[in-house]
């Protein structure tokens, strides 16, 4: 990189290629990761329950 007033200058112009969502698809797009971050953590509540259970069940048998 020689020049870095060059560089500024093309990262410039770059920046303005992109396009950015709408605010709908912003807002479609938070709303997916909030579900999936709710599915998941209920997945995984459900999972650790079931798994605990068995554990607490063949401890029980153990002793």
């Amino acid at each position: 990189m020689k020049n870095p007033l060059k560089f500024i200058q093309d990262v410039k112009q770059e920046a303005f290629k992109v396009t950015w969502p709408t605010g709908k698809e912003t807002v479609q797009g938070t709303l997916m990761v909030v579900a999936m971050a709710i599915i998941a953590a209920i997945f995984f509540l459900l999972l650790d329950q079931i798994l605990k259970f068995f554990l607490e069940l063949i401890l029980k048998i153990s002793i």
